[in-house]
């Protein structure tokens, strides 16, 4: 390929997926529009009903947003003021902010030096008895094994609360995340995989009861207007996001099949180069959100790709233990947490959508080898 030729290479392209999905999309929001049931209603009803079949779960019930999400399921497992959760260091701030914003703690853990997950011998050393619940995420799209995460929540009488905000449609050993039963948290922000065109999320279940408590957290604790039987929120999904999904749902595991195609051909050509890449399992155990490679001259790196006209991100920059907003509660500092202080020193994020040419992943390919540090 001739390098010599610009091409722009966007982080992430919305507005090509929009386009092959815009007569729909346009249909169902007009269909919102003319119905005027613009909050909750059949269009909400309907993509839950949809998202519930597609994860295999039970229940699954629209909200607000992922953090929404992440929310009104702690609140929805008991968690309260003075407990605390164990959640990784690497992960986005609303995985601790939520937790924090029912009262309780994050208790910061280190992470697995390949998979990016949750380490569990870490958490351990982390547990007090305060420790009421434990989340682990399913970071990039990489759907986490959680045998051992389950094993040790079970010795210390732990709720298991997964953040899935990034991985729809993964699978582990043939069941998708979401689909254990227990309280799984999605984010429909419009950059993931599943996104709507503004906020949105969902928590799925197997629990009827935990069902029953997520609609009345999410609708100011009323099972009826104006009645309030536990104090609640205002964190309804809107109509319009939910038929903009229920459009896009159909597409997701094409479009998860060509980022994992995407990310096996750039894995492939990046394997010796000036970064690592990570790892490309086999089958649907990735769907890659995130395309995240590691690179000791990581600054360098990236404004050598700006220059050439390829975006990329950190995910993320610095470690939730080390973030001002959680100085004051007195965690330990630098070098608490290892793997992850590298990691934030390491980590990149090449561009990674369904829609990406081969020409533009040629592109960056040639631009990754060819940087010198």
């Amino acid at each position: 390929m001739n390098t010599t030729l610009a091409i722009e290479v966007p982080f992430l392209d919305l507005k090509t997926q929009y386009c092959a999905v815009e007569a729909e999309v346009n249909r169902a929001i007009a269909d919102v529009l003319e119905s005027a049931q613009f909050v909750g209603g059949p269009f909400v009803e309907r993509f839950e009903q949809e998202f519930a079949s597609y994860i295999g779960a039970k229940y699954a019930i629209g909200v607000s947003s992922g953090t929404s999400a992440l929310e009104l399921a702690l609140k929805a497992a008991g968690i309260e003021p003075g407990d605390e959760v164990l959640v990784p260091a690497n992960s986005f701030f609303a995985t601790a902010e939520a937790v924090s914003n029912v009262g309780a703690k994050p208790v910061f853990s280190d992470v697995n030096p390949s998979t990016f997950h949750l380490d569990i011998a870490s958490a351990e050393r982390m547990l007090t008895s305060q420790t009421r619940a434990i989340i682990p995420v399913h970071l990039y799209g990489r759907a986490m094994d959680l045998r051992q995460v389950a094993e040790f929540a079970a010795a210390h009488r732990l709720q298991i609360i997964e953040d899935a905000a990034q991985a729809h449609g993964s699978v582990r050993d043939g069941i998708k995340v979401g689909a254990s039963g227990r309280l799984t948290c999605f984010s429909f922000y419009p950059g993931k995989n599943l996104g709507a065109y503004g906020d949105a999320g969902a928590v799925t279940t197997d629990d009827a009861e935990q069902a029953r408590k997520l609609r009345l957290l999410r609708d100011h604790g009323s099972p009826a207007k104006y009645r309030h039987s536990v104090i609640g929120t205002n964190a309804r999904l809107d109509s319009i996001q939910a038929a903009v999904l229920s459009i896009k749902l159909p597409y997701l595991d094409d479009w998860n099949q060509l980022r994992r195609k995407h990310a096996a051909n750039l894995s492939s050509a990046l394997t010796g180069s000036p970064v690592t890449p990570p790892e490309v399992p086999a089958g649907s155990e990735h769907v890659f959100h995130l395309f995240v490679v590691r690179s000791r001259q990581r600054d360098a790196l990236r404004s050598y790709l700006s220059a050439k006209g390829i975006a990329t991100g950190i995910h993320y920059p610095v470690p939730l233990h080390l973030t001002e907003a959680y100085q004051q509660l007195g965690y330990p500092g630098k070098g608490a947490l290892p793997v992850t202080e590298q990691l934030a020193e390491e980590i990149v994020s090449l561009p990674m959508f369904a829609e990406l040419a081969d020409e533009q992943i040629e592109y960056t390919i040639d631009a990754v080898r060819s940087f010198a540090g």
